[in-house]
């Protein structure tokens, strides 16, 4: 039988709307398709964790196979009826049991939920590539991370991190400047499994993302001029079209860990495996 997965939205409709403008596609439907590009075979339904009226019981989420938290601008160390909400949400679904995935802002929910923390990222945004991610010791054998190399590159966009891991996580991967770069979190009946970066997106939409924000990369100091980010963003662009450019591909300074679509999204075609046989239902692989 097909696996059937709920990708959770955790934007605001006002941000899924900008999304939709300046990317085509709101986060969770982003989502949806390179799940879809995986697997075709998936089932997936959506649901949003921050809107009121939209909370699902434990039957509910004990149904699906796996669920999926994709990325959006919460700010999960402010509190707000957003983020309570996204809160009380991920503590349902550790209790269904049901394992789970989150990129970026998945990862820090999720963080929350189980009684860690997040704040502001220092030195500040961590925009269109996260370079020099390492394996912990822990997250060297981990199977979110198999055939991952021991240093590489991935496509992220945030302004956060976690700042304190809840108790029953553990650090599989980290850079210079986010400390937490993946985790694994274990709190009550279930397993979350989470990447600080954004494997799902393509390059074109961290080109968008990078035109949208160009003044606010100006302003922390990323790009000369709003010129230099909209070049940059070109760039990108061209090699989301292309991905045999191997010129672009060497001024970006990205490899086929980006370039091709199996390795960039590793870490969620490993998490789709590991469903298969149970792999995240308690007891845990190990």
């Amino acid at each position: 039988m097909p696996l059937r997965i709920l990708v959770v939205a955790s934007e605001t409709k006002d941000q899924r709307d900008e999304r939709r403008r300046y990317a085509n596609t709101a986060s969770h439907e982003s989502y949806a398709l390179a799940l879809k590009a995986l697997r075709d075979d998936l089932e997936i339904d959506s649901t949003s964790c921050v809107e009121s009226g939209t909370q699902m019981s434990l039957r509910d989420l004990a149904q699906f196979d796996g669920i999926v938290f994709a990325g959006s601008p919460i700010q999960m160390h402010h509190v707000s009826d957003e983020t309570r909400r996204a809160a009380s949400f991920m503590r349902l679904v550790f209790d269904s049991g049901t394992p789970s995935f989150g990129s970026c802002a998945g990862l820090q929910i999720a963080a929350v939920a189980a009684g860690g923390a997040t704040g502001p990222r220092q030195p500040g945004i961590e925009a269109a590539l996260a370079r020099n991610i390492l394996t912990t010791d822990d997250g060297r054998d981990h199977p979110m991370l198999a055939g991952r190399p021991p240093v590489w590159t991935a496509p992220a966009m945030h302004s956060s991190v976690v700042t304190t891991l809840p108790p029953g996580a553990r650090v599989l991967a980290r850079n210079a400047d986010t400390p937490v770069e993946a985790a694994e979190i274990r709190h009550g009946n279930g397993v979350f499994w989470g990447v600080q970066y954004h494997p799902e997106i393509t390059l074109a939409e961290v080109a968008a993302s990078l035109r949208r924000q160009a003044s606010d990369l100006v302003d922390v100091g990323l790009a000369a001029s709003i010129k230099a980010v909209e070049d940059h963003a070109d760039r990108l662009q061209a090699l989301s079209d292309d991905p045999a450019r191997t010129d672009l591909a060497w001024q970006l300074g990205v490899d086929d860990q980006v370039t091709d679509t199996a390795n960039r999204m590793r870490e969620i075609g490993n998490f789709l495996s590991a469903l298969e046989g149970d792999a995240l239902r308690l007891p845990h692989w190990r």
